[in-house]
C-alpha cells in the first residue's frame, strides 16, 4: 500500500527557510502529479504548490517568488523549499497524489495523503 510521509517541519522565526520532503513508499516511481497543501487552524485545507512528473510546477500566489517546489522521481519524493517564511504561513502542510498527470487544486481530487507535517512561524 502506497504511503506518503512528510518530514522537516518546525518552528521558525519570520524570514526564516524550511524544506519539507515527501517520500512515497510501498511502489514505484510514479507519473502522478504530486500537491502541497496547508490547512491553517479554523481554516480549509488549501492547495499551495504542484509539479507534474516531468516538473512543469504550479503555485498558488501568496507563495510565488518564495515557495519552490521540486521532485526526484527516481527516489519517489517531493519536496517544497519555503523562503521568507511569514506568520501567516503557518498550518500543516500535506503532501498529496492524484491520479492524473495534470494540476488540481481542488482536495478532493487527490486520492493518497501524508499525514501532514506541522510548519510554524513566529513574529
Amino acid at each position: 500500500q502506497v504511503q506518503l510521509v512528510e518530514s522537516g517541519g518546525g518552528l521558525v522565526q519570520a524570514g526564516a527557510s524550511l524544506t519539507l520532503s515527501c517520500v512515497a513508499s510501498g511502489r514505484t516511481p510514479s507519473t502522478n502529479f504530486m500537491g502541497w497543501f496547508r490547512q491553517a487552524p479554523g481554516k480549509e485545507r488549501r492547495f499551495v504548490a504542484g509539479i507534474t512528473w516531468n516538473g512543469n510546477t504550479y503555485y498558488t500566489d501568496s507563495v510565488k517568488g518564495r515557495f519552490t517546489i521540486s521532485r526526484n522521481n527516481a527516489k519517489n519524493a517531493v519536496y517544497l523549499q519555503m523562503n521568507s517564511l511569514k506568520p501567516e504561513d503557518t498550518a500543516v502542510y500535506s503532501c498529496a497524489e492524484r491520479n492524473a498527470l495534470y494540476v488540481a487544486t481542488a482536495p478532493k481530487e487527490y486520492t493518497k495523503w501524508g499525514q501532514g507535517t506541522q510548519v510554524t512561524v513566529s513574529s
